[in-house]
């Protein structure tokens, strides 16, 4: 048994369980069917490097499967066990192991929440800018793997952006740290923006050190009203190429208004709207009034932006809780798996007409919203799962959405990751040769294939 092999070398019953309930809680995530996924053999907690350390180089000396494991937020089944063996639950890793304020800096393991990072350093006047909208319930480690961004990230970029350094265990036991805590470094391979986004397949990360921000002195924020879709698009295009200094502009439509307001009780109007947030150190008034100017010539309809703190609270409460809107609005719909396409910008108004002409062309409901500052938007195909035909047809449309953003030059994934749900259409969007490359790395970090194996990948390879 895998438990028994733990046990030997060394990790004690407190780091183990082979509980039934425990194990199926970690056969899914929030985008996968909990009836299809596969349950791990064990689920270990190590409490440091060195428990990693030895869970791997038993892993490699027996053959078998680790799967990395945080929040179990993720949506495309990344942390999911694809071929039993172990869950490697990080959660127990959930310190924070330095603050250095004069250097912009914090260390954390991977465990730990991102809302806790925000919270160990405020009093310093610092924050983590690339921070998810769900920020409160993932962990710093599920972030970095995935790549996630968040609203802040038309400003301040994606979590790469912010990884100074990691330290991790690979699929033998070896540790290694790639990247430095220093502002840059020219020395030898980027090893470290391997690791950032690799779902897991590379190594297992134990310390992050993230680089953090000065909290701006000036905050404005609110929203935009507009009387379609199409006019909203076209306005959140406008602002980004003519160079609005915003720090979040997101773009809601009025299917998702609607669903926002009976889910939350709320009085929004079911129209499309764009929430935006703006920060500076002095002269905001004026990029406002620049961004009212180009909003107005798209025919906004109503522009509500102060400095109002528990206004502003409420906008971003409101756009966190989208997503699990979804699944109470109709009890005879069920939402497919969210969408996270991304497009270059000058694409941006057209991805979302061509969204809308599949919603009427499928007589679909295909709720937007997301982070349109950078390209991003989030669409869930609503369908009746007890209807064989429409579900089928859903998940074709919910395909072409994304087959539309890589023919724009655009991604299958902006935060979400490949996963095991976008594993065959990694090879629509890079060449035979990248794949290739790819998988190269893989096996030279990994060359029995135990970490995390079954994602990513395109099955026929």
């Amino acid at each position: 048994m895998v438990s028994a092999k733990l046990r030997a070398a060394g990790l004690n019953d407190e780091k183990l369980s082979t509980g039934v309930s425990i194990l199926e809680e970690r056969s899914f995530d929030w985008g996968t069917d909990p009836e299809q996924g596969t349950v791990p053999d064990v689920v270990v907690w190590p409490e440091s490097t060195a428990d990693v350390v030895t869970i791997m180089e038993t892993a490699s000396e027996h053959g078998i499967p680790v799967t990395p494991y945080a929040a179990g937020t993720s949506l495309e089944g990344n942390p999911v066990p694809a071929e039993g063996g172990i869950c490697l639950d990080v959660s127990r890793m959930d310190s924070i192991v330095d603050v250095r304020p004069d250097d912009f800096q914090i260390d954390v393991q991977p465990g730990v929440f991102g809302s806790a990072v925000d919270e160990a350093v405020n009093d310093h006047g610092l924050f983590f800018p690339p921070l998810p909208s769900s920020g409160k319930i993932s962990t710093i480690g599920g972030m970095v793997a995935n790549d996630a961004s968040g609203m802040q990230t038309v400003k301040y970029g994606e979590i790469h952006d912010w990884v100074l350094r990691i330290k991790a265990v690979l699929a033998d036991g070896t540790v290694v740290e790639t990247g430095s805590r220093a502002a840059k470094t020219s020395s030898g391979y980027n090893l470290m923006d391997l690791l950032v986004g690799s779902e897991g397949t590379l190594g297992v990360m134990t310390e992050i050190t993230l680089e953090l921000a000065g909290i701006p002195k000036q905050i404005h924020g609110g929203r935009v009203i507009f009387q379609d879709r199409t006019a909203a698009s076209a306005a959140v295009s406008d602002v980004i190429q003519s160079g609005v200094d915003v720090a979040k502009i997101e773009l809601i439509d009025a299917l998702s208004a609607e669903i926002t307001n009976a889910y939350l009780d709320a009085d929004f109007p079911d129209a499309p709207m764009m929430f935006v947030e703006f920060h500076a150190e002095h002269n905001i008034e004026s990029e406002i009034e620049f961004f009212r100017s180009i909003v107005s010539e798209h025919g906004a309809v109503e522009i509500e932006i102060s400095e109002s703190e528990e206004g502003m609270a409420e906008l971003w409460e409101i756009r966190e809780e989208m997503a699990e809107a979804l699944e109470p609005y109709d009890p005879d719909l069920t939402p497919l798996t969210p969408g996270d396409v991304t497009v270059p910008m000058s694409q941006f108004a057209d991805l979302m007409a061509h969204i809308g002409t599949l919603e009427d062309e499928h007589d679909l409901l295909i709720p937007c919203f997301g982070h349109a500052g950078d390209g991003n938007i989030h669409y869930t195909v609503m369908v009746d799962s007890d209807d064989p035909e429409a579900y089928e047809r859903g998940k074709a449309v919910y395909n072409e959405i994304v087959r539309y953003a890589i023919e724009q030059g655009g991604t299958a994934t902006g935060e979400h990751g490949i996963g095991v749900g976008k594993r065959e259409l990694l090879s629509e969007e890079h060449t035979e040769g990248t794949v290739d490359l790819m998988q190269r790395v893989k096996h030279a970090f990994d060359p029995d294939d135990i970490l995390n194996p079954g994602k990513m990948f395109p099955e026929e390879s």
